[in-house]
């Protein structure tokens, strides 16, 4: 029997998941979601010992400070997100050269790649917070949750991690990661929720 020639291509964490369009109410776009594709993701985690080394090739190789509290730094190619003490996701907007990345920072810290365990969408719109707020126990109103701030939270039982960026022409744009294994479970709640606001739905973000 002829061997057949199998040609395995990496999936998006959003596939068979998101699908590109509208959904809910018709007349109102109150929720705009976009998948963020082709992401660099680590964690980085240091132990009891001085992170100054750590902070300097950051800092060298990125432009950004290690943050020490719940908070985001961020360029137009990377964030770094504060996970807890000692702890850090490196985001990259895009996965090319994260390897070189990754390898700047080995031996300053235990780095585990990420990338293809997580998945990312940034959710924006005039009412994305009416929409979080049905699941999230974040208060997310401006005054306590400012541009740059991250947490650690549970939204329908699923861990995560949200962090608000630059506001765009709606006002304010959040990202949120959650583990890929728990994509589908995340999607299922979160788009009843926007539902009621309208929700377009992106699947070609890219970065």
């Amino acid at each position: 029997m002829a061997e057949l020639a199998t040609t395995w291509r990496p999936a998006s964490a959003w596939h068979g998941i998101l699908a590109e369009g509208h959904l809910g109410a018709e007349a109102a776009n109150g929720v705009t979601v976009t998948a963020r594709e082709n992401l660099g993701i680590a964690s980085l985690i240091t132990g009891e010992h001085d992170t100054t080394a750590l902070a300097e090739a950051i800092k060298a190789r990125f432009g950004l400070d290690l943050p020490s509290t719940p908070s985001a730094a961020m360029s137009e190619t990377h964030s770094l997100l504060w996970s807890g003490p000692r702890q850090w996701l490196l985001v990259a907007a895009s996965h090319a050269r994260f390897t070189e990345d990754l390898a700047a920072l080995s031996g300053l810290s235990a780095v585990a790649e990420q990338s293809h365990g997580r998945a990312v969408l940034r959710l924006s719109g005039a009412m994305v917070r009416k929409a979080l707020a049905k699941g999230c126990m974040l208060d997310l109103h401006p005054a306590t949750f400012p541009v740059g701030m991250t947490a650690l939270s549970s939204i329908a039982y699923i861990g995560v991690q949200l962090w608000r960026i630059e506001d765009g022409p709606d006002g304010a744009v959040f990202e949120i990661m959650v583990p890929r294994s728990m994509a589908g479970s995340f999607w299922s709640w979160f788009s009843a929720s926007a539902a009621e606001f309208g929700c377009q739905i992106q699947t070609t973000g890219r970065g």
